[in-house]
């Protein structure tokens, strides 16, 4: 039987899983992240790959989801939030390392392949994937194909600003990458913290404002309210680019059952056609969608 080798690449856990041609699942083990380490983490990843060749008994084909992208001008790698990784050629040194050809991917785009390949997506033509979590990222699947894009950012959707800052929103936050304004600085679960503070003067992660919400809260029901106003905006500007038939959205933040109901009915106000038929739903394979989409930059019967 064909395998496939999905690894997650994030900042604090390395997680593998191997795939059947089916999407069953033969393997699966979690690490932790050598932290600020390169040289570890490649040695972490290999030794991940050795002891799942191990056990399935072949060598599998194998895609890798991580922060960040490959620069299309040289393939180093850009924009991570694993900072140790950002510079480095890493597809050029586990392939050195693997003694194999291997696929890689940003995070988001694996969401997104997961999700249109047998997840909450599957059947749609076009689906974008968002993740919302420590940071925010987005991907695009058309026919079942990853869109990349020629400058190697296609669904970059957290590092675009904010359409429509209100009053209550600005001055502009400052973003990580050296921008201001940007998606992620308000739909990130820190942005919700922050949020929430400047409001409502607590410091309260985005779980605990969302449970204490459901109890009757009303400041932290206030935080989820500008959050899905935020949220609407923002996707709405996809659907008027983008169109597509299914979002996805994945992430720590993706666990909040309102946006599902209240996202849709504010998108209406900024969508430029006179209905909207786009489904708005959680990940089906949850935290799993990131390992399981990095196996799916791999066709079926490839091994």
């Amino acid at each position: 039987m064909a395998a496939r080798i999905g690894i997650d690449l994030g900042g604090t856990k390395i997680e593998l899983v191997v795939l059947a041609d089916d999407g069953g699942v033969r393997w699966r083990k979690r690490v932790p992240t050598p932290q600020g380490d390169y040289e570890a983490t490649l040695g972490t990843i290999a030794a991940l790959v050795r002891a799942a060749e191990a056990v399935i008994g072949c060598t599998a084909a194998i895609g890798i989801g991580t922060p960040g992208s490959p620069s299309p001008r040289d393939g180093r790698i850009r924009n991570a939030n694993s900072t140790c990784l950002n510079g480095r050629p890493l597809q050029r040194d586990l392939e050195a390392l693997l003694g194999r050809p291997l696929r890689l991917a940003n995070d988001a785009n694996c969401l997104a392949m997961s999700e249109a390949a047998d997840g909450a997506a599957a059947g749609a033509r076009t689906v974008f994937a968002a993740i919302l979590g420590t940071g925010v990222g987005g991907g695009i699947v058309v026919d079942g194909r990853l869109l990349v894009g020629a400058n190697a950012v296609a669904g970059e959707w957290g590092h675009n600003p904010l359409p429509l800052p209100t009053a209550g929103e600005l001055p502009l936050p400052a973003c990580y990458c050296g921008r201001a304004g940007c998606i992620e600085t308000y739909l990130s679960g820190p942005a919700m913290t922050a949020d929430h503070l400047r409001h409502g003067g607590e410091a309260l992660d985005a779980a605990t404002i969302a449970s204490r919400a459901a109890r009757g809260d009303a400041a932290c029901a206030a935080t989820l309210a500008r959050y899905e106003a935020r949220l609407a905006r923002a996707l709405a500007g996809v659907i008027n680019l983008l169109d597509p038939e299914v979002i996805v959205l994945g992430g720590g933040l993706s666990r909040i059952g309102r946006l599902y109901a209240n996202v849709p009915r504010l998108w209406l106000a900024h969508v430029f056609s006179d209905q909207v038929v786009t489904r708005l739903v959680p990940a089906a394979h949850g935290d799993a969608s990131g390992v399981r989409g990095a196996a799916w930059l791999w066709p079926a019967h490839t091994g």
